[in-house]
């Protein structure tokens, strides 16, 4: 699939089949993400992959959009570490390309995701770093449920010419 596709008909998927992901499939889903751009290249991308159905349980329970775990395979919390870079947007902007990236590798090869924000809400971070067991200097920044689709979903045309402001609004 080429990039332009990928982008234009990537849709969440939140029904998956239960059909295992293999490891090539995650490699290269995390491969994408260690290619997203980054501030100043500091990557302070860290990801905690997930396959544990209990885990998954524990995450839904604490997550009021994140039901569709329990029917998925992988979970990728997708973390930024305040030591390689310590401004806060500039964090959540590097960790955000990373899951994109990620996104759009899994649509690519076939499987399905959704992205399941975390940052900034203080319930959800705080809920992921007690059953990651995460540092203090890693802020989770949102999560990826990913799985053999078990729906199909239309593209849709988002395109608005109204939301285009030429050299000034």
């Amino acid at each position: 699939m080429d990039v332009i596709d990928a982008i234009l008909t990537r849709r969440s998927i939140r029904k998956f089949t239960g059909q295992p992901v293999t490891d090539e499939q995650l490699n290269t889903i995390l491969r994408a993400g260690f290619h997203a751009p980054s501030a100043h290249n500091r990557q302070p991308w860290e990801f905690v992959v997930i396959k544990n159905k209990d885990t998954f349980k524990r995450i839904a329970k604490m997550h009021p959009y994140a039901k569709m775990l329990l029917e998925a395979e992988v979970c990728i919390i997708v973390c930024g570490d305040k030591d390689r870079q310590s401004k806060t947007g500039f964090l959540i902007e590097d960790c955000s390309a990373a899951i994109q990236n990620m996104l759009l590798a899994t649509h690519g090869i076939g499987l399905g995701a959704v992205w399941c924000g975390l940052y900034p809400e203080i319930r959800l971070t705080r809920g992921i770093k007690s059953i990651c067991m995460l540092p203090v200097k890693i802020v989770p920044i949102g999560m990826i449920v990913i799985g053999h689709k078990g729906e199909e979903k239309k593209s849709l045309d988002r395109f608005d010419e109204a939301k285009i402001h030429l050299e000034t609004w």
